[in-house]
């Protein structure tokens, strides 16, 4: 699933090709991708509508339209968009099309189908369900360690499991747990009221420094992830714990080992990480 760093990415590269542009007519050759309204009431009221700006909020995508409307756009596990000139061939699993009036067209790939779109009112955005409830961004300056201390001191599960929670720090996901994780010296298993002040203080810096890096060469190309110019990102060879099971730590040449935390596949050095 494209994390911050991919989704800033993509962000990043979209305001670069689309913005200004006008849509002439939305094709949904997925139904269920639309959310709401209504795949018709979708259509009608974009059609005409111009991209004024792009936004993220945690992992979620908002086109913002004239007329006081947005779309939310989440890409799940493998969504992804890209520009193309109107004659150029669809790719397979092309689910979602806005035709723009310069004969181009952004096109919504998702091979799992498992993104969605939901078309609200600009005003309504912070209160929609997708975006209520979300954390603190890890570069807002509120993100302190006092806000990380007072929000998992009391919590009795994993580390692991808090970097991934929406609810307290929106945009993390397992790749970049574990390499805060390594970076901060911290085992995903512990538990948070079993951290040290110190703990907690290294893995906020670490979060700020890890997403920064990653966003710096576009994010973590693992599987099927590109950006908007269907360029791959770079933050894979720079990984030092994800996905480094049975090779040896660059800290200490302990062997890398993988296990299951919070429902995730997680990768640690048990030497660094005691």
């Amino acid at each position: 699933m494209p994390e911050l760093p991919e989704v800033e990415t993509i962000k990043n590269t979209l305001e670069q090709l689309v913005l200004g542009k006008t849509i002439a007519r939305v094709q949904v050759d997925l139904p269920r991708i639309i959310r709401h309204p209504a795949v018709d009431e979708f259509q009608q009221i974009i059609e005409g509508k111009s991209i004024d700006a792009i936004k993220r909020r945690g992992k979620f995508l908002l086109f913002q339209l004239t007329d006081n409307w947005t779309i939310i756009s989440h890409l799940r596990m493998e969504g992804n968009y890209g520009l193309f000139k109107s004659d150029e061939p669809v790719a397979k699993h092309t689910h979602v099309t806005f035709q723009f009036t310069d004969c181009t067209q952004l096109r919504y790939r998702d091979t799992r189908q498992f993104g969605t779109m939901d078309l609200v009112n600009t005003s309504d955005v912070a209160n929609h369900k997708s975006i209520a409830n979300l954390g603190i961004e890890p570069f807002d300056p509120n993100f302190t360690e006092q806000y990380l201390y007072d929000q998992i001191i009391k919590k009795q599960k994993s580390i692991k499991a808090v970097l991934l929670d929406q609810d307290i720090i929106a945009g993390i996901g397992n790749i970049y747990a574990d390499e805060i994780l390594f970076r901060s010296k911290v085992s995903p298993m512990v538990a948070t009221n079993k951290l040290t002040k110190e703990d907690i203080g290294n893995i906020c810096k670490n979060t700020k420094l890890v997403l920064k890096e990653a966003i710096k060469v576009g994010g973590s190309s693992i599987k099927s992830y590109v950006n908007g110019l269907g360029k791959m990102g770079m933050f894979q060879q720079q990984l030092l714990v994800y996905k480094q099971d049975g090779k040896p730590c660059v800290v200490c040449g302990e062997e890398i080992q993988k296990t299951r935390t919070a429902g995730r596949g997680t990768h640690y050095c048990p030497n660094c990480q005691k």
